[in-house]
């Protein structure tokens, strides 16, 4: 595993991380075979972990809190999230900051969190949505600025909301941000036009979220692919966005170069960017972790495929579905 800094903070983190959503949130999930996974990941020196309260309603960061306690001797990076007070995902253009994220539900959440994993500090707090219009209102950064002078929080983050990668650029300026999780895949390729160049300047880490694309860029989805009443991914993929995706995938598996999978493919695009800090993929089983992790190689893509891929970027714009 190779590791890089993670922006300012200059913690030494895995380049390929663990995103930790799809174990709480996602039909067919196993606790053990999750334990299983994370252990795995663990062994092979994954050393940051994303999850939230929202997954599982705590049951992600409780379950991040076993593998912790089972490897003391490991220093592993908590990376989780202080969910909307709305409940509603992704923060609406016309929300107001004290019904997202008033101060007491900053605080309490952060305690909820410390308590799920069990630690007294938690490495990296994350909004989990955002609106860049708060970014000048001083409850919230009085908020993170008393946590993390009580030392309950090690450094602030904010999830940007799907698609939106501009939504955040007021709000690093003032100082508070550590780092940014932001949706970037080879679709998803918008983020390099203003948002990483920001966090270059001002060092603020980056998190790669859904490298594949919630899925498709495994290049396992069909036209008939469903799940299970209740599952997310029902409403994501739904004929709208799936029968146009499943296009953009067939074009894009002719490229892949032979002896590589579209998966692989699909990681090594995004740690080819020198502002990624972590790339976070969602990893259900010992053999997704063994897959992933072998990515962190050090080898780069040849120029000619990286401007073919370029070719395969896809600009989207949040929708009903996509929430």
């Amino acid at each position: 595993m190779r590791y890089r800094a993670f922006g300012r903070t200059g913690w030494p983190v895995s380049e390929v991380g663990y995103g930790m959503w799809g174990l709480a949130g996602w039909t067919g999930s196993d606790d053990a075979s999750t334990a299983a996974a994370l252990q795995r990941a663990v062994d092979l020196g994954v050393t940051f972990f994303d999850t939230a309260w929202a997954y599982g309603e705590g049951h992600s960061e409780r379950l991040l809190g076993r593998r912790i306690a089972a490897n003391p001797s490991k220093t592993l990076y908590v990376a989780t999230k202080v969910p909307p007070a709305d409940f509603r995902w992704p923060a609406h253009s016309d929300a107001r900051l004290p019904d997202v994220f008033p101060p007491d539900h900053i605080r309490r959440y952060t305690e909820r969190s410390l308590a799920n994993v069990g630690v007294e500090t938690v490495d990296l707090m994350q909004f989990h949505v955002w609106n860049d219009r708060w970014a000048r209102d001083s409850r919230w950064q009085r908020a993170v600025t008393a946590l993390k002078d009580e030392g309950l929080v090690r450094a602030w983050g904010v999830s940007v909301n799907r698609w939106e990668p501009s939504n955040v650029l007021d709000t690093l300026s003032t100082g508070l941000i550590d780092a940014v999780q932001v949706i970037y895949n080879i679709f998803d390729q918008n983020p390099e036009d203003e948002l990483f160049p920001r966090c270059q300047a001002l060092r603020i880490a980056v998190i790669a979220r859904v490298p594949f694309d919630e899925g498709s860029l495994t290049g396992t989805l069909t036209k008939e692919s469903r799940w299970p009443e209740g599952d997310w991914r029902n409403r994501y993929f739904s004929p709208e966005n799936l029968l146009p995706t499943l296009e953009r995938v067939e074009a894009l598996k002719a490229v892949v170069p032979e002896g590589m999978t579209l998966p692989e493919l699909a990681l090594r695009f995004i740690l080819q960017h020198p502002v990624v800090s972590t790339v976070i993929p969602g990893m259900r089983t010992v053999a997704h972790v063994v897959s992933n992790t072998a990515v962190s190689d050090g080898r780069a893509l040849p120029s000619d495929l990286m401007a073919e891929l370029r070719r395969h970027r896809w600009v989207r714009h949040p929708a009903p579905w996509s929430d």
